[in-house]
């Protein structure tokens, strides 16, 4: 409780600009575009057109935008010069420099390897749910990775609930909602790690003795299993050789990656427009973002003229006061929603360029030994700005490069020192690593500890635990388990 209310009382100083600003610096090319549809069509008072059009003024205090309270509404209560303006002031326009042109963003999108995500949407949208439990489950839906699984802690998404969505709710609510995200197909998605991930597929089959032996075995003995320690399984569930063979066939079955296989098939697979451009130009690095990004936008002349008939008005009756305070919440709506866009914009660039700054020579080479050592804070600390914008930036936009369309938080890794006192990416050492692991005798396959020999000969001296870490990063197993006969 005592943690929920804290959440609260931060979220609480946060205006409501800055909370939608967070969810705008979210969202990629395309779903910004969704989103700018659903305003557009919500908000009459919000236009788009390259027309420049006269505009209010906004004079008001954050405070005064709360206009749930208008039972009682006073002529005084509405100052209508605040909202008109005799000056010509340009339209709101959000274009600017370093925006790709229009007839450059005409290429063929990059395919995301994302491609269940909204077959999840479509399939929960057959549930019975809460409005609020709609909202939850989406934001699990959309916390699962590519192989199907989420790898984030329940209480980190609790946390951005409360951060992102406005909903507090507790580990045991969101517990109960995961369950009925992993009801969907394929089978084994939603699952926080393979033991579960197997479970779940193993749950839904039907039941027979091999398959409950299994689900014995994973529940109780996982460890045992992973680690083909059969003799101990044996002796722990006082079956025979036979029996513990049919339960690992069972086992073997089963999909470990659910998410995978589904975008292997390709049945609706997404695309991604990327975010951003990098060109080399006469040597020099153009950044550019997707102009796509940067809607003209302007607050509709109608409105404007509205107030103006308002305010020439002698005769004001109440149902002229009632219209005039929806022309009132509509434009101040509409600047909001102008000005949360007007900062996403700036917020992006702002990161992605300082990302090209500290990856130069990767960006002018693509030889990915040249990637620095990267980690959030060296952006938010360049700009000035928070770890969780950053964070935002970094996981969810794609940018185009000479050498592919790449995820931006590919870029980011921790940093080590070589044998020469240089800090080195730790992508460099996990590549070479991985080089080693691939060439090894497959009958004789290298220990953590060889490894680190190895490594420590190439000039990379670090421990064995630290090789295991970036082993199980790389998803390989130990060498036991890479032996073949």
């Amino acid at each position: 409780m005592l943690k929920q209310s804290l959440q609260y009382k931060l979220l609480q100083k946060l205006s409501p600009q800055q909370i939608q600003l967070m969810k705008l610096i979210q969202l990629p090319t395309q779903a910004f575009e969704q989103r700018l549809k659903q305003e557009l069509e919500e908000n009459p008072a919000l236009e788009s057109g390259k027309e420049k059009l006269e505009e209010f003024e906004d004079t008001q205090q954050e405070d005064e935008y709360d206009t749930t309270g208008n039972e009682n509404i006073e002529v005084e209560d509405i100052n209508i010069d605040e909202y008109l303006s005799d000056d010509e002031i340009p339209n709101y326009k959000t274009q600017a420099n370093n925006y790709s042109a229009d007839d450059e963003d005409k290429h063929i999108p990059y395919a995301s390897g994302i491609s269940f995500t909204q077959s999840l949407k479509n399939q929960i949208n057959t549930y019975r749910l809460t409005e609020e439990e709609e909202i939850i489950t989406d934001f699990l839906i959309g916390s699962i990775d590519d192989s199907g699984y989420i790898r984030r802690d329940l209480i980190d998404i609790l946390d951005d609930l409360a951060f992102t969505q406005n909903i507090f709710t507790t580990e045991e609510e969101l517990e109960r909602l995961l369950k009925i995200v992993q009801q969907l197909d394929p089978a084994g998605v939603g699952a926080r790690n393979l033991r579960e991930c197997l479970l779940i597929q193993l749950k839904r089959k039907k039941e027979k003795p091999s398959r409950t032996l299994a689900i014995n075995i994973l529940e109780n003995s996982f460890d045992y299993f992973v680690k083909k320690h059969y003799k101990k399984l044996l002796q722990k569930f006082h079956i025979s050789e036979n029996e513990l063979k049919k339960a690992i066939k069972e086992i073997e079955k089963l999909n470990p990656k659910p998410g995978g296989s589904y975008v292997g098939n390709n049945k609706i697979a997404e695309q991604i427009v990327p975010d951003f451009t990098i060109r080399i130009i006469d040597g020099e690095l153009e950044l550019s973002l997707n102009s796509r990004n940067a809607p003209e936008l302007h607050i509709s002349n109608e409105y404007n003229n509205m107030l103006q008939g308002y305010k020439d008005s002698k005769d004001k009756s109440k149902s002229q006061k009632e219209a005039v305070q929806f022309i009132k919440q509509k434009l101040d709506s509409a600047k909001w929603f102008i000005d949360a866009i007007k900062q996403r914009q700036q917020t992006l660039f702002l990161n992605m360029d300082a990302i090209v700054k500290h990856q130069k020579e990767y960006f002018l080479t693509g030889d990915e030994r040249k990637l620095k050592p990267m980690i959030l804070k060296d952006i938010a600390d360049a700009i000035n700005m928070d770890v969780s914008t950053v964070s935002r930036v970094a996981n969810s936009k794609y940018v185009s490069t000479p050498y592919g369309t790449k995820l931006i938080k590919e870029f980011f890794s921790e940093s080590m020192k070589n044998d020469q006192g240089e800090d080195i990416s730790t992508k460099e050492i996990k590549s070479i690593l991985k080089t080693v692991i691939k060439e090894e005798n497959k009958k004789k396959p290298l220990t953590d500890e060889k490894l680190a020999d190895i490594l420590k000969e190439k000039g990379y001296p670090i421990a064995r635990r630290t090789v295991a870490k970036y082993r199980e990063q790389l998803n390989i197993p130990v060498a036991r388990l890479r032996k073949e006969m």
